[in-house]
């Protein structure tokens, strides 16, 4: 593609800066606040899962016990404890909750049932109870319980809404009880927002700290894929030292000397190729590049061009078509890599494919509609299942456990968000995937 070298830098008009300033304040508000509203942000552990639904199964009716016949309180309802108690068994029993990680119905299904043995029950029953000492208690004990199984923005909303619910339906359909004085009103009313305060700061507190391992945990990964290279810098010199030697030996041992050093010279380009990407990789959390205007043709070809194919025929299974060229606004580096990763990924699952792979099996195609452009990796590989598909953008989760760490395509979609684009998967068992990115053109 020819380009004009002379031209003056692109700049971005007024109107484009602002609908990009509101893209970035959405992307943050959806994957600060609203996106773990949906995701398992819940420590997903089988056993501590299990144990939870043990605990509310068996808990409940003790606890009828207790305050029904050993410490009787104004209001006990055999019935709502074994409905309780079945929401605990309903944790041991639904498929897919004690996952690991769990997808995201199985979180939603946590997040209902623990919303309503917590706050909706909890709070139910401190206004059928006339929010005497027990259960002002166990309401203070509630909010710090919710906030620690769950994440503070799942338990905020999930707090207000069950205290709210658990009123209307009290003031609806509730046992006639005595009602609350004021000064008892106000009293429990600041030892809650006390209880409700901490949990809050606990919370966010957690959160963060959650965030600060996973960054430690991809710094440390960087600085291991960067450490390789001291190793893999003599390799390459004795790949060198082989290649020079080659010309003095004859016949058959010089072509041994020559073809050996050729496939160390291939191993170190290779390595070296993967352990950017790793790195790249690592700074999931902390990406930040420059707003280029991009040539998608152009940054395809070169990054295709550039790959370290393993063989020739893996080489040739490539095939880019280019339909209609476009530009976008970008980093050219993240997008290089985004490019590196969906082949990487295309050609392991073309590998694992029973047949020998054929030109045109990882087709890459790129064009535009209106004015979003788009680029298409379409190949014939093995495919994957509808689960498997919904829980591959996920942070950590790999469809090769031997080799992957999951972090891949989790990269390649926060990239495209904060593109302002969009990547989405279709796939099915052993008819292949086909990832389309979507770009607004620039």
């Amino acid at each position: 593609m020819n380009e004009d070298l002379h031209r003056p830098p692109y700049s971005m008009p007024p109107r484009a800066i602002f609908e990009s300033l509101n893209h970035r304040l959405r992307l943050w508000a959806s994957s600060e606040l609203l996106r773990p509203l949906m995701e398992p942000v819940l420590h997903p552990s089988q056993w501590r899962i299990r144990a939870l639904g043990v605990s509310t199964m068996v808990g409940h009716p003790l606890f009828w016990i207790a305050w029904g016949d050993w410490l009787p309180q104004p209001y006990e309802s055999l019935m709502l404890r074994l409905v309780m108690a079945l929401a605990g068994l309903s944790l041991l029993v639904i498929p897919g909750v004690t996952a690991s990680p769990p997808s995201r119905s199985a979180a939603v299904t946590f997040s209902v049932l623990f919303w309503l043995t917590l706050p909706w029950f909890f709070s139910w029953m401190y206004f059928c109870n006339s929010g005497n000492p027990v259960w002002l208690a166990s309401l203070g004990a509630m909010f710090l319980i919710y906030y620690h199984l769950t994440d503070w923005r799942i338990a905020t909303p999930g707090a207000a809404s069950g205290l709210v619910i658990a009123w209307l339906m009290f003031e609806a359909f509730g046992p006639p009880t005595p009602a609350i004085g004021l000064e008892h009103a106000l009293t429990n009313t600041v030892v809650l927002a006390f209880c409700w305060f901490m949990a809050l700061t606990l919370g966010i507190s957690s959160s963060n700290l959650r965030r600060e391992q996973l960054n430690s945990t991809l710094g440390t990964m960087g600085i291991m894929a960067h450490e390789l290279r001291t190793p893999l810098a003599t390799m390459q010199l004795i790949g060198e030292a082989l290649r020079n030697e080659a010309p003095q030996h004859t016949g058959e041992s010089g072509e041994r000397l020559q073809l050996l050093a050729e496939r160390l010279n291939s191993l170190v380009r290779n390595m070296n190729h993967q352990i950017d990407m790793q790195i790249t990789n690592a700074r999931l959390m902390r990406l930040a590049g420059n707003a280029e205007r991009i040539a998608a043709g152009e940054l395809v070809r070169s990054a295709v061009a550039d790959y370290p194919y393993r063989s020739t025929r893996e080489r040739q299974s490539v095939v880019v078509q280019v339909h209609d060229d476009f530009h976008f606004l970008g980093s050219r580096q993240l997008f290089s890599q985004v490019v590196d990763n969906l082949t990487k990924n295309a050609l392991r699952s073309l590998a694992a494919a029973s047949s020998a792979s054929q030109p045109g099996d990882l087709l890459i195609q790129v064009g535009n509609n209106g004015n979003r452009g788009r680029i298409v990796f379409t190949d014939n590989g093995v495919g994957m299942d509808p689960d498997l598909r919904k829980r591959i953008f996920q942070p950590f989760f790999s469809t090769d456990r031997g080799t992957g760490h999951g972090l891949g395509l989790a990269f390649c979609q926060r990239v495209v968000q904060g593109a302002q684009g969009a990547i989405r998967v279709k796939s099915a068992p052993h008819r292949g995937a086909v990832f389309t990115i979507e770009l607004p053109i620039a």
